[in-house]
């Protein structure tokens, strides 16, 4: 039972592909659902939301408490705030050009922009993002398959960053003495499953027979789920794993070292505007430790996955401020919140102008890029210059000696 499109017939033999009959129609059901799911999205988000300003934060602290501890921020750490701001900002960019190649640092400061802009504004919006990526990418030049191939290292990696920070915080937390029997093992199973992502993943780069062989169980798989909740399979999921190291593996071979770096890098100065704005706020390392800060927001990068709320907000706030206030005093959590809602307005709210200044950017340079380009196509070739052959001196036919005859009242 298929629901959402109506698949056309395949096309007759000689007629292309993708012409003015090949297009998919919306059918009459998917058309009344569609809208009634955003609608349920929607309310959705908006329940979680005032829930968790309504009610959650509220019971850790005031917001009276929390607007007074941030009054009290002075201008040193307000600079140390904005510089691992800065630092983060930077190392995102520079992420994106090393998993795009031939993008410029400028570009992907737009890219990163617009689309985090469109994410963090938008239920559901991680879709609409990569939308906007792809039309900032291909306006720039950039072939699908560069975009794809973009999007599948960049979303691996970042998966691997994501399951190996709580990893190392719990694993930090144990060397410390501040987790228990439960987070001990929860680190090693942790530990034990990206070790396994991470050597199948080059093990599928190294092995093209067992790309192909787990690309048949990953179909399989794919139509089973396919039948189980009634939906028809596109048969295409058995050549994604192929099609991904045919793609990937120059790529890694060539910028491997820089991609992991920076999404290294990416993630941890994201933690480190967390750690300027607890620090700037007063609370010290014996109140919430580097260990705990970083547990917390790893347990948040976790949450921040589930597309619940446009840029995970609430369900972040929630998960940052629940671990950090636990056993805190009443003036200690204030500030823990105060700390968690200005990253929050940092890393969240200020993208949203940020990234619509960089759209409006793009959208009013694509006029120029267009003429440009247009009049570079336009311009006539010049052709090579052609030398005037000389003539051919026969064989042991010495050239000519011109005699100069320096006249007696001219020479000195």
């Amino acid at each position: 039972m298929t629901s959402g499109l109506v698949v056309q017939q395949p096309e007759p033999a000689g007629r292309p592909a993708g012409g003015a009959g090949s297009a998919l129609v919306p059918c009459p059901a998917a058309s009344r659902r569609h809208p009634r799911r955003r609608l349920l999205t929607g309310a959705l988000s908006v329940l979680i939301v005032a829930a968790v300003f309504g009610f959650a934060l509220p019971r850790f602290a005031s917001y009276h408490a929390v607007w007074h501890s941030l009054t009290v921020v002075r201008w040193p750490g307000l600079v140390f705030i904005a510089a691992a701001l800065l630092a983060n900002q930077v190392a995102t960019w520079a992420m994106i050009s090393a998993a795009m190649p031939g993008l410029r640092l400028r570009d992907a400061a737009v890219v990163n922009l617009g689309s985090s802009a469109v994410a963090n504004a938008v239920p559901a919006g991680g879709a609409v993002s990569m939308g906007v990526s792809w039309a900032m990418l291909s306006s720039w030049g950039f072939a699908t398959t560069d975009y794809v191939r973009y999007t599948l290292v960049s979303g691996l990696w970042n998966v691997f960053v994501r399951l190996g920070l709580p990893v190392a915080a719990l694993a930090l937390l144990a060397i410390s003495g501040g987790a228990g029997a439960a987070s001990e093992a929860a680190a090693y199973a942790g530990a034990g499953l990206l070790v396994l992502i991470v050597a199948g993943t080059w093990a599928l780069l190294r092995s093209e027979p067992l790309a192909r062989r787990a690309g048949v169980v990953m179909g399989k798989v794919s139509a089973a789920c396919c039948r189980l909740v009634r939906r028809r399979s596109s048969g295409r999921a058995a050549a994604l794993l192929p099609q991904f190291r045919a793609s990937t593996r120059d790529l890694l071979a060539r910028r491997g070292l820089a991609i992991t770096g920076t999404t290294l890098v990416s993630h941890l100065s994201l933690w480190l505007v967390l750690l300027a704005c607890l620090r700037s706020l007063g609370v010290t390392g014996a109140q919430v430790s580097l260990a705990a800060s970083l547990f917390a927001f790893a347990f948040s990068r976790l949450l921040s996955v589930l597309p619940v709320t446009p840029g995970g907000v609430g369900v972040v706030e929630l998960g940052l401020t629940g671990p950090l206030v636990a056993g805190q005093e009443p003036a200690v959590a204030a500030r823990v919140a105060a700390a968690v809602l200005l990253f929050r307005a940092l890393t969240y709210l200020l993208s949203i102008p940020l990234g619509a200044g960089a759209y409006l950017w793009w959208h009013w340079q694509q006029p120029r890029r267009r003429a440009a380009a247009a009049g570079q196509a336009a311009r006539p070739v010049p052709e090579p210059a052609q030398v005037p052959a000389q003539p051919a001196r026969g064989p042991g036919r010495e050239p000519r000696l011109r005699r100069i005859v320096i006249a007696p009242d001219q020479a000195d």
